[in-house]
């Protein structure tokens, strides 16, 4: 390959790659400490204050809470997990989804809640009770994992709300992109209500 063949094919590959980085999103968990209806000032759970901007079109949920009685064969859901001495999964807190629409982002992933950590989105299959906790076998394109949820764990769902949720003292969890000019964005804010905070 010549020398002007070389730099278009490098050329090309780093265009395609650069949007990968950049697309990479930024979880933002903490405290808000002002809201302007447009930026949101956090205080992180590390102890640093970002500020997010919200896009026009972001959404605002706040979180309602739900017990293991509203788990059964057939909900959809979400969990952040640790594995215990067994290597079964160990929920930390799991977030029921709407049943009349897709699991979002459905799929077992690493999680950043704390080391260790992994998210699972998928559907119920079926329910168990164990000594452990309540046992629950979670389906997902491609695979499932066996969970158990320790008496305690918080068990929330996310209900539509608007901006002025987003009050001082509140506890917030967000995804942010960052745009051309570096500010961070992001398009949906999870917000406590009543004391339920966002557990993931």
């Amino acid at each position: 390959m010549t020398r002007i063949g070389t730099f278009v094919t490098c050329s090309a590959l780093l265009l395609v790659a650069a949007p990968a980085v950049a697309q990479t999103p930024q979880r933002v968990r903490g405290t808000i400490t002002n809201f302007d209806g447009k930026v949101l000032s956090v205080r992180a759970r590390e102890g640093r204050t970002v500020n997010v901007e919200l896009a026009d079109d972001a959404t605002v949920a706040t979180m309602s809470k739900k017990s293991l009685a509203d788990i059964k064969a057939g909900t959809p859901l979400g969990t952040s997990a640790v594995k215990g001495k067994d290597g079964t999964l160990v929920a930390r807190e799991v977030h029921l989804f709407p049943t009349d629409r897709p699991v979002p982002n459905e799929g077992h992933r690493d999680w950043d809640l704390e080391p260790g950590a992994s998210m699972t989105n998928g559907t119920v299959s079926g329910t168990v009770q164990s000594t452990a906790g309540h046992e629950m076998t979670l389906n997902y394109k491609g695979g499932s994992q066996k969970v158990v949820i320790p008496d305690g764990t918080p068990i929330v769902m996310a209900t539509p709300a608007d901006r002025s949720a987003l009050k001082r003292g509140e506890t917030v969890f967000l995804a942010a992109d960052s745009g051309p000019d570096g500010k961070l964005i992001t398009r949906r804010v999870q917000v406590s209500k009543d004391g339920v905070k966002p557990p993931q």
